[in-house]
């Protein structure tokens, strides 16, 4: 497996000692140099003054100071280095709230090593990651309650949308991304809710996903 060069440095922050350490073998053997450790969102902060890296690779729930807590203080503070925040499915809730604290983006915490290896790539180049998961592992464990096919068909318009409200964008994000009114994007958002039979964004995320719409 090709590496990603030695001088891509990476910061690891979870409260699990086990996963940390399974990442830290992992990443090695991908060629990208763990710089330091943190076992929760503070530790981070304070080893980032000591020790600058390429990317922070971060669990989202932590005792104390989270994933997503530490990532606002990151900001706050001007450090613009970017944070790839590993979650499982069930946490897409946060993942709206950790896309507007300015993270680069998400990660399943069981994804393959090259998925691994090319979000830590990309992020370090400056990319977004617009997808929050990876849609085939998700369909392949969760089922959503509410299966019933979408009310009409889908414009290639609003399947843009709904990818990038997947990514955890803003309606003000989305209307930058594709050149549209704010407005413009809040009744194409209302719907696409219609049009899935749900209440709001995150629902119908998970529907779409599941029904591959997306």
């Amino acid at each position: 497996m090709s590496g990603a060069g030695p001088s891509l440095r990476v910061a690891l922050a979870d409260d699990q000692a086990l996963v940390r350490a399974g990442l830290r073998a992992l990443l090695e053997r991908l060629g990208i140099q763990v710089t330091f450790e943190a076992e929760d969102g503070q530790g981070l902060l304070d080893a980032l003054q000591l020790q600058p890296v390429d990317v922070v690779l971060s669990d989202i729930r932590m005792p104390g100071l989270d994933g997503i807590a530490a990532l606002r203080e990151l900001r706050e503070q001007g450090d613009p280095t970017p944070v790839l925040l590993l979650t499982t499915f069930d946490e897409s809730d946060l993942m709206l709230h950790a896309r507007e604290a300015g993270a680069q983006g998400f990660l399943l915490k069981d994804a393959a090593p090259e998925e691994l290896r090319e979000a830590i790539v990309r992020v370090a180049a400056g990319e977004s990651l617009l997808a929050p998961v990876s849609t085939e592992p998700v369909r392949a464990r969760y089922r959503f309650h509410d299966e019933a096919p979408a009310h009409d068909a889908f414009s290639e318009r609003e399947i843009a949308i709904l990818r990038l409200l997947a990514g955890g964008y803003s309606n003000k994000e989305i209307a930058r991304s594709l050149f549209l009114a704010e407005g413009t994007v809040k009744n194409y958002v209302s719907t696409i809710l219609d049009k899935l039979g749900t209440r709001d964004r995150t629902r119908a995320v998970l529907k779409a996903i599941t029904l591959r719409v997306i």
